[in-house]
């Protein structure tokens, strides 16, 4: 079986470091915000590119904390809209609607799966503080059109940067140093993955960060002083040492991603497959390969069969989910055609080269 990701591999590839990490942790009887977490958290915008960085106990707190802290700050209030990308991970809308805010779902291009930045003016109204950028699938999904909308009408450009850890823009900034805050999801499967739940926000404004740190703190800044009406969201000491370690080889790791994809683009010659629309190697740092097939599902059993794992990202889009009912009967056809087509292949740092070419031999006899 070719595994869609071995993540059992992943880890053994540092294991020596993150074992003497870990009980680096367990002596020293600090387990929460202590010297990792800061280590990590500096490292880690250092590696951004941008000045701060708050580790939180998940990506998809990292986004609802970016928001509450503009909520906090005055910079917008419950009822405001933000743009978002009607395909992506529910994460990325659950983190507006926790917060009282009004998602606007923009249609991306079927192109780039990414949103479609010729849509976004027409859906800005009096209301609109804020896109919502996700760079899914790990490719970059920033425009300077986008930076035009949002200096223009002076709206605060978030990034959901939880699939593309190390990817970059054009002129070569770094995904979650592009906008005004950002938050990264470290959940094990991702580029830069813990080994249980981990996420961290980065930004440029230090009230922002400061206000974040609250919030995830119970809301305190002082002890047993509370500001705000926060919650427990902290990375532990052990995430952030295990992160600090893989940190060191995620662009070695991004790297060998690439060249997977490479083998993949060269090799895929089945008409019935559509493959991503390729981009200079840093802007995508596959985080998964995605290709669209109007026989998706039978491709998947069809893989299987022949001892290749995939995976769906995602099987149903957020407008379609129980729990936005209010938006069951939207008509978003370029999301739908997604959801019903994507297929994701095998994709890892772990992945060899022989295990890629026998993945493209199987889909080309498909």
């Amino acid at each position: 079986m070719i595994k869609f990701l071995d993540l059992q591999k992943v880890t053994q590839l540092y294991a020596t470091e993150i074992s003497e990490a870990v009980q680096r942790v367990v002596n020293s009887g600090w387990y929460l915000q202590g010297a990792e977490v800061k280590r990590f958290e500096e490292d880690y915008a250092r590696y951004i590119g941008a000045p701060h960085c708050v580790g939180v106990a998940n990506g998809l707190d990292a986004l609802i904390w970016i928001y509450r802290a503009y909520i906090e700050l005055g910079v917008m209030q419950p009822g405001d809209e933000v743009i978002v990308p009607a395909n992506t991970y529910i994460a990325s809308i659950l983190a507006l609607t926790e917060n009282g805010l009004v998602p606007v779902l923009v249609e991306p291009r079927l192109d780039t799966f990414e949103l479609d930045d010729c849509l976004i003016e027409s859906r800005i109204t009096s209301r609109t503080r804020s896109i919502l950028l996700v760079h899914l699938y790990g490719r970059c999904a920033y425009t300077d059109e986008i930076g035009r909308l949002c200096k223009k009408y002076n709206l605060k450009l978030v990034e959901d940067n939880a699939q593309a850890h190390g990817c970059c823009f054009a002129d070569g900034r770094r995904t979650g140093s592009l906008g005004d805050a950002a938050g990264h999801s470290f959940y094990p499967g991702k580029n830069l993955g813990a080994l249980g739940d981990g996420g961290a926000v980065t930004c440029h404004d230090k009230v922002v960060a400061d206000t974040i740190r609250a919030l995830a703190n119970y809301g305190s800044q002082r002890k047993y002083v509370f500001k705000y009406t926060g919650r427990n969201s902290r990375l532990d000491e052990i995430q952030a040492a295990v992160l600090d370690v893989k940190l060191k080889y995620l662009d070695e790791d991004n790297e060998h991603r690439k060249t997977i994809a490479k083998i993949y683009n060269e090799g895929i010659t089945n008409p019935r497959i559509i493959l991503p629309t390729q981009m200079a190697d840093n802007q995508n740092v596959y985080h998964v390969y995605p290709v669209l097939c109007e026989q998706r599902d039978g491709l998947q059993t069809y893989l299987e069969r022949h001892g290749v794992q995939t995976i769906i990202h995602y099987p149903i889009p957020p407008h379609k989910q129980a729990c936005y009912k209010q938006w069951n009967l939207l008509s978003l056809p370029i999301t739908e055609q997604i959801h019903q087509q994507e297929l994701s292949l095998p994709m890892s740092p772990v992945l060899t080269h022989e295990e890629a070419q026998e993945v493209v031999r199987i889909i080309n006899a498909y």
